[in-house]
């Protein structure tokens, strides 16, 4: 059998869960500055500026959600106060729970390639960890794995309700199998290791002086030998 191999930045794989469990008060001011709608109690809202492209395709992915799966929409509308568009470092997309919000990347929202099907089982998968943690199911290292195997079949589930998603399936599929059989992914250091290696990447999409990022991966590298056990 081929080894299984996890691609960089994989939208399988990175769909996670926030460990934070009160909102930072960077996130707090991110929600102040948002523009935002509501739809049916949910709170849609986007960092980005005008035209707003990313509020409007999540807007559309949750009505493609809503006319081709009602059982979904009501679990999300249900489970989640927010769906929030903003730059994630490690994640194109991940479930905080200090704000009960699937929070998307906008690069992930916004890439040419991006369809309105991808976002929105995507958000079907946030919104599973969001009904997984009121059940009382806390995302810890040694249960990640078989946690985000339940979100990726809920997500396998809605995909088969939606016509031509046959290559998204598939991917998701693979990434399913992928999971299963490394487990290590999931752990704590792999977590550390994802998220500084996102800020350096988040940092150069804001076009930050090259300066400021050798200086901030200095940084990163110092603090990680400090924590490391």
């Amino acid at each position: 059998m081929q080894e299984l191999k996890s691609p960089p930045r994989s939208r399988g794989l990175v769909v996670v869960v926030k460990p934070d469990r009160s909102p930072s008060r960077i996130d707090r001011l991110g929600l102040w500055f948002s523009k935002s709608n509501t739809i049916e109690r949910l709170w849609i809202g986007t960092t980005e500026s005008k035209p707003y492209p990313a509020l409007r395709r999540v807007e559309e992915a949750l009505q493609l959600i809503k006319r081709h799966d009602a059982l979904n929409y009501s679990r999300i509308t249900h489970n989640l106060d927010r769906i929030w568009v903003h730059l994630l470092p490690s994640a194109q997309a991940q479930y905080d729970r200090s704000l009960n919000a699937c929070a998307l990347d906008e690069r992930y929202v916004l890439n040419e390639t991006m369809t309105l099907e991808r976002i929105a089982s995507t958000i079907v998968h946030e919104a599973t960890h969001a009904r997984l943690e009121g059940c009382g199911i806390i995302y810890e290292e040694k249960s990640r794995y078989r946690i985000e195997a339940v979100c990726l079949r809920r997500e396998l589930n809605f995909l088969k309700k939606l016509p031509d998603t046959g290559l998204i399936q598939d991917e998701i599929a693979r990434t399913l199998a992928w999971c299963e059989n490394d487990q290590t992914y999931f752990s704590d250091a792999s977590f550390r290791s994802r998220e500084d290696e996102g800020q350096i990447d988040t940092l150069r999409y804001l076009k930050t002086p090259n300066w400021l990022v050798q200086f901030a991966v200095r940084l990163i590298r110092r603090l990680s030998r400090v924590s490391a056990p």
